[in-house]
């Protein structure tokens, strides 16, 4: 059986750059997109292509889940497939047949602590937007529905699906612009 070393790298937005998570692999894997998401395409298709002997690396923690649930589901789904990961900054590894409690401690820990940041952040940018908002500055985000021809369709007695499907928006769009 051919071992592999398989590398995820991940940042949350595309303007970051992932020069930093320098992973010496065979194949990597990464996406510009933010960990606190569970659907991510390149993490599935990591998980998907990794085989039983092959050694997931990723640079930390919090580059593989926000969501510390997330973690342990990703870790257990890799080792139950035969699969070890390790993350290099924290100085981690975790494989099925490996039952070390006290890594098992540090990554909850660790995992907690991404999360634990996670909600600060988004906590921030509330409180950001709130005072904004007080002054006068923010204004959220830009329509991009045109209300007027919604509102004719609506008068010529287009239904809201036919309306949603003409101008490639959802339904609940329609509803909350009438």
């Amino acid at each position: 059986m051919l071992e592999m070393k398989i590398g995820y790298r991940r940042v949350s937005s595309e303007s970051q750059n992932l020069d930093r998570q320098d992973l010496d692999c065979d194949k990597i894997f990464e996406e510009k997109v933010s960990g606190a998401k569970r659907d991510r395409a390149a993490l599935a298709e990591m998980i998907e292509f990794a085989r039983e002997g092959d050694e997931v690396i990723v640079w930390s923690i919090d580059r593989l889940a926000r969501d510390l649930r997330d973690l342990q589901d990703i870790i257990s789904t890799l080792n139950d497939k035969g699969v070890s990961i390790s993350f290099l900054k924290e100085k981690l590894t975790f494989s099925g047949d490996s039952d070390d409690a006290f890594a098992r401690l540090q990554l909850q820990m660790m995992g907690a602590f991404a999360e634990f940041e996670r909600n600060i952040i988004r906590s921030r940018q509330a409180e950001g937007i709130a005072r904004a908002k007080a002054r006068g500055v923010y204004k959220g985000r830009k329509k991009t529905t045109d209300e007027n021809r919604l509102r004719k369709m609506k008068d010529e007695g287009h239904s809201v699906t036919e309306i949603a499907e003409q101008m490639g928006i959802s339904r609940m769009t329609v509803y909350r612009n009438l």
